[in-house]
């Protein structure tokens, strides 16, 4: 079939019945759903399926395999990868119109949503049923559920709730062959032989394509507070969380460096938390139901004075306080866009993290000292991200070139430490060359076998974590 044939039946597919879909081919639409953040490929889609139902996803899925087409899903478009990026004339399916909320469990805690449903979508409508969901981060307002599911997504809360994955309880999902597989039923126990669903989490849309998510739900935390520290040294951030996690469950513990601060400051609307500078900062974030609680935090914060781990800190009084304090971290990828970061998404186990943010950095400082370094990161889970930011008088291309190399010296720290190469940005084809710094030959070869028995042709985001 020709290009336009294949249009012509995708439209026929979708775009029928009670919800019809949307076959997209103009070029700025085309240019907007075939790219993500990454913004390193350029997009070149041949068309963007819009479908309403579990039932069209399949339609063109079957249609894919008969015909040879290849398919990439595509969601908020947030994501850091080019996991969700369209660069060799695949059609994009897109679930911006599966985004419907479909059914509430009070009893059971659980939400059951489509795929397209935001971040934001869904954090709202547990709070206005008074339950909480716990999984955030920075694009929580554009991304989709559907994507974060299939890159595991993290966040800000991981220290206290984990991963993405720890919050579904079944899917619903069109695997790779077209078939429509209900998995794990949102059974709180199901001891069946193998858990399907997790395989599909994390998957990037390489197996299948997950069209709706029966998520939990907990209670909402009660009077979050905020405590920003100003640490006398790297090292220092592991025994304040050390010292804090003895007497307190944090929600959060996050980090960033000075030079970070000094952007966000720079950006405007956010102020300097204490007069004291430092080289580094934390931001502990925990629920003070009580006086003790308080008491503890406090008691905390001069002790660990007296040790020399913190120079200065400051404790929110209020609700406004506290989210003023989170602008500090919050705010850090948007203050420093306009240098075009060339971003690391790495982990390690809590406890390594020091020795190997410091072999890093010096090896980042001594071979460019010219490049700006910023870190920051979910330290209390072992995630860091390294941003380098492009000198102002260099070439873009020149720029990144010279971050390939840097790439090649990070992730062989990352192999020493046994760490990821991607701790919650997915692999998609940014990190592809670099899979094996944290996956094994043997590893490799049986996520490639997984994929053959549900994407025997190779249809689903082809090019996407391997080839």
């Amino acid at each position: 079939m020709n290009s336009e044939q294949i249009i012509a039946s995708l439209n026929d597919l979708v775009a029928t019945g009670d919800a019809p879909g949307k076959v997209l081919t103009d070029p700025a639409d085309l240019d907007a759903y075939g790219k993500d953040w990454t913004r390193m490929y350029p997009p070149r889609p041949l068309a963007i399926v819009l479908p309403k139902t579990t039932e069209q996803v399949q339609a063109v899925v079957r249609f894919a395999n008969e015909h040879g087409v290849a398919l990439v899903p595509s969601g908020g478009r947030t994501g850091l990868s080019a996991g969700a990026v369209a660069a060799n004339g695949e059609v994009v399916v897109a679930f911006d119109l599966m985004n419907r909320i479909l059914d509430f469990n009070p009893s059971d805690r659980t939400v059951r949503c489509q795929a397209g449903v935001i971040t934001e979508q869904l954090q709202n409508f547990a709070e206005e049923n008074g339950l909480y969901y716990p999984v955030d981060f920075a694009s929580a307002g554009s991304s989709q559920l559907g994507g974060n599911l299939s890159t595991n997504a993290g966040g800000i809360k991981v220290i206290r709730y984990g991963m993405s994955r720890d919050w579904v309880a079944g899917l619903k999902v069109v695997t790779g062959k077209g078939d429509i597989l209900e998995l794990n039923k949102d059974l709180e126990k199901n001891n069946t032989g193998y858990d399907l669903r997790h395989l599909f989490i994390g998957a990037e849309g390489t197996l299948g394509f997950i069209t709706e998510a029966t998520m939990k739900l907990t209670r909402k935390p009660d009077d979050l507070t905020v405590l920003v520290l100003g640490l006398a040294d790297l090292s220092n951030t592991m025994d304040v969380l050390q010292a804090y996690q003895k007497k307190l469950d944090l929600t959060a513990y996050e980090f960033f460096s000075h030079q970070a601060m000094q952007h966000v400051l720079a950006h405007g609307q956010v102020q300097a938390p204490f007069d004291t500078e430092a080289p580094f900062y934390a931001l502990l974030e925990f629920e003070a139901v009580s006086d003790q609680v308080m008491d503890d935090a406090m008691a905390l914060f001069e002790q660990c004075v007296e040790q020399g781990w913190v120079l200065d800190g400051v404790i929110s009084q209020s609700e406004t306080q506290a989210r003023n304090l989170w602008q500090l971290r919050e705010r850090i990828s948007e203050s420093i866009a306009p240098r075009t970061p060339y971003k690391n998404d790495i982990s390690v186990v809590v406890s390594r993290v020091p020795g190997f943010l410091r072999e890093i950095d010096q090896v980042v400082t001594e071979h460019y000292p010219d490049f700006e370094i910023i870190w920051f990161g979910h330290i209390g889970d072992g995630n860091l991200h390294l941003n380098i930011l492009k000198p102002e008088d260099m070439a873009k291309e020149d720029f990144f070139e010279k971050c390939q190399q840097v790439n090649q010296w990070v992730f062989e720290i990352v192999q020493k430490y046994e760490g990821s190469v991607s701790a919650e940005h997915g692999v998609g084809m940014t990190k592809k060359p670099y899979l094996h710094y944290t996956r094994s030959e043997a590893e490799i070869a049986y996520l490639k076998g997984i994929k053959q028995v549900f994407d025997p042709n190779g249809i689903m985001n082809p090019g996407k974590i391997f080839d």
